[in-house]
């Protein structure tokens, strides 16, 4: 049966007002190519009163990801036939897709209440509510469909991911491993078994999974997330890879609205910044100040923020420094980016990149003509619509640029900006209070423990066993990782007891308990990042070792901002040998104590303001040359002044 030509005869007949035989020649077509839109489409103009013309017209646009209109046909289908329990599960699934989380779940809720026993629906249930962040009731809703016989590898991944944030490690791993018996190349999930592990600090045959990842990534499979990449391997290439990859399936350009029509320059420029972490939250902390001081004269401030409705002191704060603050949290990514375009955002400024509730579909719809990547994740998005992202020079060196789709902004000095306002605690600690022994050299690292990988750990023993009576004092993420850290201690003949675990605490007191250690020392390939910041405003020296990637050289990049560039070593011979001399010579490291002392206020990387004149200046650049038809090209500031393409901008 040719198809074509029988669609091209019910459009003959429709044209001639033959109705009930078009209507006919199109249910053949429909019955021979399910798939084919056309037939759909004119069948539900003949018959717009049909449950089951919608419902199949819906499911089609589902498919080709046109959710809106998708939505659209099921709602017919519900006021047509209140009855029909699928109409309600493929809205919810559609609303999914346009990341309308809160609708969907009252879809679910609607189909659960016509089938209590559907696991397709508990299943779509759960995913809603792990991007409403309920992962209690997300975990029951799953466990409810795979005991409902839906027991597939993506509903035991799914479970896995809202136990792996309700933090049950060992039950999260233990779904991850039914989901890879079922289908081991489901997407990103070798990568979600190996994070699960690595915050457990499981180490078993740790390494083969990550070659056999990176091989994968290689060839394009899409097994890993882009963030747990950093993490995995010091490989700018490999990371570029993996966002290209994930981006592909998660956040592909969309052009649904058009391109956005060029605005001539007004007398501020308008800067959008957008965010979940505008509350009491690690980018707050680096980026309140910043906001405080941009020059009014010259930009208007507007937050789109999508995270928790957060009632805390440092909302209240963000929300007066900004001249707009726009709660985003129930808009779809779509109608943020449209919203976006209509309150004239001339530079988009994304401060969460590929990490935990991020928006990228915002982007991905263009919400303004310059769009930036900063502070939120150190590598390449992989994508075209963003058009630059922030750096500096020692982050991503000139030879690196080749591993970033969007055209590097090397900032002066350091990246990262700082809050200078930031309080440590008046509370003086003793060292028994916090578990330390009364004598010894204390060596620290507070990274999340998933920070910590099997190389940095050896190195770390070999410094202890080198060190006569020093301890290292680390964060304790859970309980787990703590007692598989002191296991592996032991296994590498250093005892258990050497290690001390810090429980969490409110920030200003942690930053006050950090002046009892005597040197931070750092994890490769993901450094410290606003953990070194922290340490140095303490007061506290931090030893690092500069690798490859953005993620591998940032506490290198805040060390020369604040004039300490001895602490940063290239090799890990270099690093253990440094971190046991610093340790065995106190008046050398009591010199560099006193440096810190001395730099902390006086030099680039804790003066804001400079720093908002500097991030300023780069804004401006990207800004003309958008306003002067140029293409993003990348910029380098010397002494405040943009240069683009070695030429002044």
């Amino acid at each position: 049966m040719n198809v074509d030509a029988l669609f091209q005869q019910g459009q003959t007949l429709l044209k001639r007002g033959q109705v009930l035989q078009a209507r006919g020649v199109f249910e053949q077509v429909q019955r021979a190519a399910p798939q084919h839109f056309g037939a759909a489409h004119y069948l539900v103009q003949l018959r717009p009163n049909s449950p089951g013309a919608l419902s199949h017209r819906g499911k089609l646009l589902f498919a080709s990801g046109q959710f809106g209109a998708a939505v659209n046909d099921f709602d017919r289908v519900i006021a047509l036939a209140p009855q029909n329990s699928e109409a309600p599960i493929y809205k919810g699934m559609a609303l999914i897709g346009m990341r309308q989380d809160l609708a969907a779940l009252q879809s679910f809720d609607l189909a659960l209440r016509l089938d209590p026993s559907n696991a397709v629906t508990y299943n779509n249930r759960g995913i809603a509510l792990s991007s409403l962040g309920q992962f209690e009731a997300a975990a029951q809703s799953l466990s409810k469909a795979i005991e409902l016989g839906m027991q597939q590898a993506a509903t035991f991944n799914n479970l896995a991911i809202a136990l792996f944030n309700l933090k049950r490690f060992t039950e999260a791993i233990s779904n991850y491993q039914k989901a890879f018996e079922l289908n081991p190349d489901h997407p990103n999930l070798r990568g979600g078994l190996l994070n699960a592990r690595t915050h457990i600090c499981d180490w078993s045959n740790r390494q083969a999974a990550v070659d056999e990842i990176c091989a994968r990534v290689t060839l394009q499979q899409n097994v890993v997330t882009p963030f747990e990449m950093l993490a995995a391997v010091d490989s700018p290439p490999l990371h570029q890879i993996t966002a290209q990859v994930y981006a592909k399936t998660k956040c592909p350009a969309n052009p649904t609205l058009g391109p956005i029509a060029f605005r001539k320059p007004v007398e501020r420029v308008r800067l959008g910044y957008y965010s979940a972490d505008f509350h009491n939250h690690a980018t707050a902390y680096l980026m309140a100040e910043m906001f405080e001081r941009h020059d009014r004269s010259q930009f208007e401030l507007i937050a789109f923020s999508f995270g928790p409705e957060a009632q805390d002191a440092m909302r209240t704060r963000l929300t007066a420094a900004f001249d707009q603050f726009v709660d985003a949290r129930l808009m779809p990514e779509l109608e943020i980016a449209r919203l976006s375009r209509q309150m004239g955002i001339d530079i988009a400024v994304d401060l969460k990149g590929n990490t935990e509730d991020c928006r990228t579909g915002i982007f991905a719809a263009r919400a303004a003509p310059v769009q930036v990547s900063y502070l939120g994740y150190p590598g390449s998005m992989g994508v075209d619509y963003m058009d630059y992202i922030l750096a500096d020079t020692t982050v991503i060196p000139e030879g690196n640029r080749q591993h970033y789709t969007e055209k590097v902004v090397c900032l002066p000095h350091c990246y990262q900006v700082n809050d200078r306002q930031r309080k440590v605690s008046e509370r003086r600690f003793s060292l028994s209070e916090v578990g330390l022994p009364e004598t010894g050299f204390v060596f620290c690292c507070f990274n999340n423990n998933y920070k910590i990988t099997p190389p940095t750990f050896d190195g770390w023993m070999r410094i202890l066993q080198r060190v006569e009576d020093s301890v290292l004092w680390l964060l304790q993420d859970n309980p787990l990782a703590a007692e598989n850290l002191r296991k592996e201690a032991q296994a590498r003949g250093v005892s258990p007891q050497r290690l001390v675990f810090a429980q969490r605490m409110p920030l200003d007191e942690h930053l006050a308990r950090q002046k009892l250690a005597d040197l931070f020392i750092d994890t490769l390939p993901y450094n410290a990042h606003t953990t070194t910041s922290d340490a140095l405003w303490a007061g506290l020296p931090v030893l690092t070792c500069a690798g490859e990637s953005f993620a591998s050289r940032v506490a290198a990049s805040l060390l020369k901002a604040i004039g300490l560039p001895e602490l940063v070593t290239h090799s890990q011979q270099d690093f253990e040998d440094l971190a046991v001399e610093l340790a065995s010579q106190p008046q050398q490291l009591a010199a560099i104590r006193e440096k810190l002392a001395r730099n902390r206020l006086t030099t680039p990387l804790f003066d804001t303001e400079l720093f908002t004149r500097n991030i300023e200046q780069a804004y401006k650049a990207m800004h003309q040359r958008h306003v002067a038809g140029l293409p993003p090209e990348h910029i380098i500031l010397e002494n405040g002044c943009p240069i683009a393409d070695g030429v002044q901008a």
